[in-house]
């Protein structure tokens, strides 16, 4: 082999390096993903063809890529991907990347899945007759001779037709969990809420175009477009107003820094995720007081409201729901570095 040939291994070593001499405070698990994204390796391949030679059109892409981190542009949106839970999230620039913290609150949404499942009565089993029949055209349909579109044979909902397909509130039976993702950007809570729990359907919405855009995209990756519908709009604005007074869940990562303390965030932060998806105004309450006076509209008795925040600002929003009224129990719970992070209030009855 040409000595002079950069392999795998001479790559990594090279951009640790380099990037370690730019600043990176990663600098090879940076240059391990960076080349996984250029030639499609996991990061365990990497090291089993640590003799590879690059292609050209392989090194040319990562001259690119390590420009792109020497600049300081977060990894995410280098590689266009991030692990996030079970799920693996595409990623890109004019919409919030997710961070490990947000992965806590995922699991107080699913709390409240469970919650909502645990207080619908259990379905009466079918007739047997009638079981054998709807077996039966599930087997069909497979086959290509039943009827296209309706209700899903395992009980699902309808998709509805159009740009945003995803559940119908209409056709959605009644022990289905129903659960909004309000501010999705990226999609990973929705994702992981309809990915790693049965018989729920989540509805998704943005203000942000690009945010709506992607979410689609990583719901259609990932197969659950029966599972998940997506809409823009202000909030409470993009859910259908079917939905009002029977969601189960309302989970939200909405804007929550401090006005004043946006520009102090690392320059990877302010210099390239959006403004929009930062600032959440003077105390960083802006939106979450928004969220919470629409809240008892919209969620069914003894739902649940879950919503990321800035660790200072956590005893403020607790205070301002107990002051609203109408709620069971509200509490602060820790991220994964042990600081304020989740608000968690459910709803009387």
């Amino acid at each position: 082999m040409d000595s002079n040939a950069w392999t795998i291994k001479r790559v990594i070593d090279w951009t640790r390096g380099d990037l370690e001499r730019h600043g990176d405070e990663h600098p090879r698990l940076s240059a391990e993903w960076l080349l996984s994204a250029v030639t499609g390796k996991s990061r365990v391949q990497l090291y089993l063809d640590y003799d590879q030679p690059l292609e050209p059109a392989e090194l040319a892409a990562m001259r690119a890529a390590i420009q792109r981190r020497r600049a300081g542009e977060p990894l995410q949106y280098v590689t266009g991907e991030m692990p996030f839970r079970h799920i693996v999230i595409h990623c890109e620039r004019g919409v919030l990347i997710p961070r490990p913290e947000t992965e806590v609150l995922v699991d107080a949404a699913l709390e409240g899945v469970a919650a909502a499942r645990a207080r619908r009565p259990e379905p009466e089993p079918e007739p047997e007759d009638a079981a054998a029949a709807e077996a039966a055209e599930g087997l069909a349909a497979e086959a290509g001779d039943g009827p296209e579109g309706g209700a899903d044979p395992a009980g699902g909902p309808a998709p509805i037709e159009g740009a945003h397909a995803g559940p119908d509130p209409a056709t959605l039976p009644d022990s289905w969990v129903r659960v909004a993702d309000i501010c999705c950007g990226t999609g990973c809570i929705a994702l992981s809420v309809a990915g790693e729990t049965e018989a729920s359907a989540v509805w998704a919405g943005d203000l942000s175009p690009a945010a709506v855009s992607l979410t689609e995209r990583n719901r259609d990756a990932l197969g659950l477009q029966d599972r998940v519908a997506v809409a823009e709009g202000d909030l409470y604005g993009a859910l259908p107003e079917g939905l009002r007074g029977t969601l189960d869940v309302v989970v939200s990562n909405p804007p929550y820094i401090p006005s004043a303390v946006v520009p102090t965030l690392p320059d990877e932060v302010v210099g390239f995720e959006p403004g929009l998806a930062l600032d959440g105004g003077p105390d960083g309450l802006d939106i979450f007081r928004r969220l919470l006076d629409g809240a008892p509209a919209w969620l069914a008795p003894g739902g649940m409201l879950c919503v990321e925040l800035f660790e200072e600002s956590l005893d403020d929003a607790c205070d301002l729901v107990r002051a609203q009224g109408g709620w069971a129990s509200v509490e602060a719970r820790d991220d994964l570095a042990g600081r304020p992070r989740v608000l968690v209030a459910v709803r009387e009855g």
